[in-house]
């Protein structure tokens, strides 16, 4: 399309499809072409749940004419192999987290994709959202003095018991820590800036799990990843996170995230959602002080919506490929350190911050109306 809308194409229509497709087909920037998947009928299910008209096999989706966006939401062991093929056939992309499983795919994907000047973009996008962007705001403006020092927690049983297919939640390129890793370690690199080493513990609390729920419900599967996964990052600034990632507590506790800098510190809200509470603890003060948050909070797919209006404006887009593939390069090195019984391990990559998002950016207004492609 030479204007209006940008054509996007889903493939992939399993679970995270929903909360993509519920944003993606209201923001007006966007037309939602296709939903494909290689079970035809999950696309065709959701599809029609979503009065899309077309639906069907990839193929459908990397052929089509009129889509310049690809979103690309299969399990993590494709999320290349289709980003690939998608850059092959034109296409820019979107793709799920992580952006890959190894370095070596991974930067062979943004070379390609360089390459032929064609765009890539990975979640989480959730930094993008008023959540985040407020704590932005409050920390560059000097509130909590300069930043030194992080903590985030996120401990739950596992998805197994709530999940009707969470084998591949425990397989290579998952786990707690690649499952979730990517919405605090983005965090905290939009925070500190690229993280340079890591160390880290890793356990397996067990062998294997059950499937707790859906037609699955008592099926054993193997865990292959440690569950329980403890890390200490050090950034660029000089500044230090330690973060806790586990499958294995009882207790369930996500979204602690807590930057301690020279005069304050902030609690920052869940860095797997677009809002929340900011909360402000002042040197000198025992009590907490809620700061409200500004700006826009649709949910799943305001990167994509980012990347289509900065295709259209030749500006860069925020949630970018070569951050995506930092925070990957950093989960490698942890993961690495884990093997070697907590040695410290270099991170080599870098990602340059993301422009913030203006507090009056707004995803369901139309503003691609004549302009050229």
């Amino acid at each position: 399309m030479n204007h209006g809308p940008v054509g996007v194409a889903v493939i992939g229509a399993g679970m995270i499809s929903k909360q993509y497709l519920d944003n993606l087909t209201a923001f007006p920037d966007l037309n939602v072409i296709a939903v494909t998947d290689l079970f035809p009928e999950a696309a065709r299910a959701r599809a029609e749940e979503f009065g899309i008209a077309e639906h069907g096999a990839p193929e459908l989706a990397l052929g089509h004419p009129d889509v310049d966006i690809i979103v690309n939401l299969t399990i993590p062991a494709a999320h290349v192999e289709v980003a690939t093929a998608a850059v092959r056939a034109g296409k820019h992309v979107w793709s799920e987290k992580p952006f890959s499983l190894d370095r070596e795919s991974g930067l062979a994907l943004l070379e390609e994709a360089d390459d032929a000047g064609l765009r890539l973009g990975c979640a989480p996008d959730t930094f993008l959202g008023a959540g985040l962007q407020t704590a932005r705001r409050v920390i560059e403006r000097g509130d909590i003095g300069v930043p030194l020092t992080a903590q985030t927690v996120f401990q739950t049983p596992g998805p197994e018991s709530v999940h009707p297919n969470p084998a591949f939640l425990y397989q290579r390129g998952a786990g707690p820590l690649f499952d979730m890793g990517p919405y605090y370690l983005t965090a905290l690199v939009q925070t500190f800036g690229s993280v340079r080493r890591v160390a880290a513990l890793g356990s397996k609390a067990r062998a294997t799990r059950v499937i707790g729920s859906g037609p699955k419900a008592g099926e054993e599967f193997e865990v292959e990843v440690p569950t329980h996964v403890s890390a200490m990052a050090q950034f660029e600034s000089g500044a230090s996170s330690h973060s806790v990632f586990s499958f294995d507590s009882p207790r369930v506790r996500m979204g602690f995230v807590e930057i301690t800098g020279t005069e304050a510190t902030l609690s920052v809200p869940d860095p797997n959602y677009f809002d929340g509470d900011l909360e402000i603890c002042r040197a000198g003060q025992h009590e907490w002080t809620k700061i409200p948050t500004t700006g826009p909070a649709n949910g799943r797919g305001m990167g994509v919506l980012d990347m289509a209006r900065s295709i259209r404006s030749g500006q860069p887009h925020r949630a970018t490929g070569r951050l995506a593939y930092h925070v990957l390069d950093t989960m490698v090195s942890i993961s690495k350190s884990v093997h070697a019984g907590m040695q410290f391990v270099d991170v080599a990559s870098s990602a340059p911050p993301a422009a913030p998002i203006p507090v009056d950016w707004a995803p369901t207004e139309a503003t691609l109306e004549g302009v050229p492609a």
